[in-house]
């Protein structure tokens, strides 16, 4: 997959840019510095979206809620097949703590990558107007793999997200947002509900709580990289856990539902 989307500081980037961005944030594997050239060109894509009043958390919150619905359909989530292949041999649970894991060390170095830069950046008074665009763009990346996370554990559990966009993409958001498997044997989410005012209320109350940073001080940016990584990976745990014990809770509820075979595709 190609890392590079394209675009200047000079403009606004296009969604597929800085979806491509985000879903080059979203590998399994990155080199620390790579991710950190990813991160700082998220930055300067975030910067160019015209970014207004971060210092106030609702405006803050609402950017993000904005751009989390615009980046969440570009987030490449693995099909059962693909995972298999990726990682061979694997049970069900082998896999999912296997993604578990692989996700857990991108959100901590997202943070080790964002929180360094942060605690730097502060120590500079000129520069200090750039550390809510840096939360901001560490934030968007953070969920983004999640929601990627998210996608293949429903793969993983044989609780496949809906067919088709924009569906998909509303499955997707809800359950990261509530960190409960989407329910196979409830109605499909309707096209004209796509993140309408009820689901990006959830959409926003989650991303507070997810991470718990005022945006008034800027507290968070004191911690560095060190706590942030681990505040990221922690959470990141946390989420996986829940979202693993409503899937399995759904699958057992399924009838004629078999048992998975160790490595089975």
């Amino acid at each position: 997959m190609s890392a590079d989307p394209g675009g200047t500081a000079d403009a606004a980037p296009c969604p597929d840019q800085l979806g491509a961005t985000v879903a080059a944030l979203t590998a399994d594997e990155i080199e620390p510095a790579t991710r950190r050239q990813l991160l700082g060109r998220l930055v300067t894509q975030t910067r160019a979206r015209g970014i207004r009043d971060l210092f106030k958390p609702r405006a803050a919150v609402r950017w993000m809620v904005d751009t989390v619905a615009e980046i969440a359909p570009h987030v490449p989530i693995r099909d059962l097949a693909t995972l298999r292949r990726h990682f061979p041999g694997l049970d069900d649970e082998e896999l999912a703590d296997r993604l578990v894991r692989n996700a857990s060390r991108a959100t901590a170095g997202i943070g080790a990558a964002g929180g360094g830069a942060s605690a730097v950046q502060w120590t500079v008074t000129p520069t200090l107007l750039s550390a809510p665009v840096l939360l901001a763009a560490e934030t968007v990346a953070v969920v983004a793999i999640e929601l990627k996370l998210t996608g293949e554990l429903h793969e993983v559990y044989r609780a496949s997200l809906p067919a088709g966009g924009t569906q998909r993409t509303v499955a997707l958001v809800q359950a990261w947002a509530n960190q409960r498997g989407v329910n196979p044997m409830m109605p499909g989410v309707g096209v004209g509900a796509v993140l309408g005012t009820a689901a990006r209320r959830e959409l926003g109350e989650t991303l507070i709580k997810r991470f718990g940073r005022n945006l008034t001080t800027l507290g968070p940016f004191l911690t560095g990289a060190a706590v942030a990584s681990y505040l990221n990976r922690r959470a990141t745990r946390s989420l996986a856990e829940q979202l693993r014990a409503d899937l399995r809770r759904q699958r057992r509820s399924l009838p004629g539902t078999p048992p998975a075979l160790p490595g089975a595709p």
